[in-house]
């Protein structure tokens, strides 16, 4: 069913400019994982600025999966959720799906490690909180552009 109160055209347009949102906002989580994995490798640690556990969660077991630091891991999905978003603001529609995806993944590592900050830890981290609004936006996005997209029409 499709939505009358808006026309295809203008519903199109509006993905799109959510998509080009998305890819900018995709960026921000991109320097905030840059610059984490930069503190990691090089061990420096990072300054929390309105907490004090960024010391905590950043050095803790949960900071590294083996060699790899979480926060190149979240650079890499932040870059591939810019890249995805940049591309279905462009009109390729099959990476509006993949963008789907990849932000629902990393919705789900976000809860997670929100868990771990607040029941496992006991400690927040600035830069983490950070990267979980971000992950946030990107996904109420994610479900504005689902509820913008065409459906078929119902048959009876």
């Amino acid at each position: 069913m499709q939505n009358a109160a808006m026309p295809d055209s203008s519903r199109d347009k509006l993905r799109k400019r959510l998509y080009a949102v998305a890819a900018i906002i995709a960026l921000l989580g991109l320097a905030d994982g840059i610059y984490l994995t930069v503190e990691h490798l090089t061990g420096r640690t990072a300054e929390c600025i309105a907490s004090s556990g960024c010391q905590d969660v950043l050095s803790s077991k949960y900071a590294a999966m083996g060699p790899v630091p979480l926060a190149a891991l979240g650079a890499f999905a932040y870059f591939t959720a810019f890249s995805a978003a940049l591309l279905a603001a462009f009109g390729y529609t099959k990476c509006g799906t993949f963008f789907a995806l990849v932000v629902v993944l990393m919705f789900g590592t976000t809860l997670w490690l929100l868990y771990l900050q607040a029941f496992v830890l006991h400690a927040f981290c600035d830069y983490c909180l950070f990267s979980a609004g971000v992950t946030t936006v990107l996904t109420l996005i994610v479900i504005t552009n689902a509820l913008l997209r065409d459906r078929a029409p119902v048959v009876r």
